[in-house]
């Protein structure tokens, strides 16, 4: 009787095959874990950047309102621009841009370092008696900083028919030509609604990453960054994928200025220098980096290291 049937026996090749085909299975289970608790760190960041005290910055914000219109005839209008109007406001992070309308009032006829200097004095003598508060003046605006790291930014402006007046960067002693923030928040409306809503939730990330990494970019580079990063964009959705692609394309991005679409300025990188500048390299190296540690992230799926970019660990 022949001995050769069911005896059990699997060629060595074929074992060999049977474990690549389950170390596969596997390493794809553990992919899929490490980028799932990735995305889901990154929601938890999140809501923790959404979360912000809004009847303590309208306490403040009203109260410097009456402050200003002390010794002026008529009432400002305040309206929010910045990273608030643009939902990229981040808690702690971002400033409170405000854009004091001052048409109907006798600051009408002032120029923008007077506006500033009323702005200053005023509100340093209704918070005179508050402890820890800090006020400032640039050539722009008036910051005023309070002791829970709020930051508010209040810029004069002069509201026309198709948008603002605001002091000249070039001259702050004159009113500049109409800038119109409304095109550029609605740039950044159009790029996030052609990607399914994700666009502004990786702003705030993008944000909160650089900062964490002490790499110089301002809010309103990174939006701009972002309408370029996101144009045509057919990766995937998800907020690790996202927030990798845009700081690997950032990298060559931050090499050139980027036009500035609201008229405020000539570029909206202007702070970085001509193309190629030393401070662009610079930046360009650290997002490089950044690009690097995130891609040995995803090869050793390191959830430690997203943990200790948003500070969680």
């Amino acid at each position: 009787m022949s001995g050769n049937g069911g005896s059990g026996y699997t060629p060595r090749s074929s074992q060999s095959g049977i474990e690549r085909l389950i170390q596969q299975a596997e390493g794809r289970i553990e992919e899929s874990v490490y980028n799932s608790q990735a995305n889901d760190l990154l929601q938890e960041v999140l809501k923790d950047f959404n979360q912000r005290d809004t009847s303590k910055n309208w306490e403040y914000i009203n109260a410097l309102k009456d402050a200003i219109n002390e010794g002026i005839e008529g009432t400002v209008d305040l309206a929010f621009g910045g990273s608030v109007r643009k939902h990229t406001y981040i808690n702690g992070l971002s400033d409170v841009d405000l854009l004091v309308q001052i048409n109907n009032t006798s600051l009408t006829q002032a120029s923008p370092q007077e506006v500033l200097r009323h702005f200053e004095s005023q509100i340093k003598a209704a918070l005179r008696n508050v402890d820890g508060v800090q006020v400032s003046s640039g050539n722009l605006a008036v910051t005023v900083s309070y002791p829970d790291g709020t930051k508010l930014q209040l810029l004069p402006t002069i509201r026309t028919a198709s948008g603002f007046r605001i002091a000249s960067s070039r001259d702050p002693e004159q009113w500049s030509n109409v800038v119109r923030p409304a095109s550029f928040a609605r740039k950044l409306t159009e790029a996030n609604q052609a990607n399914s809503g994700k666009v502004v939730p990786i702003v705030k990330l993008f944000k909160g990453l650089v900062n964490e990494c002490g790499i110089d970019l301002s809010g309103y580079h990174a939006e701009s960054l972002a309408i370029k990063v996101f144009e045509n964009y057919q990766g995937g959705t998800s907020y690790k994928e996202m927030l990798t692609h845009m700081c690997r394309v950032s990298t060559d991005l931050v090499k050139s200025p980027i036009a500035d679409r609201t008229g405020q300025s000539l570029h909206v990188d202007d702070y970085l220098g001509s193309a190629n500048s030393l401070q662009r390299r610079q930046v360009s190296q650290s997002l490089s980096r950044l690009a690097q540690q995130m891609e040995v992230a995803d090869t050793q799926r390191s959830i430690a290291r997203w943990q200790e970019w948003f500070g969680d660990e």
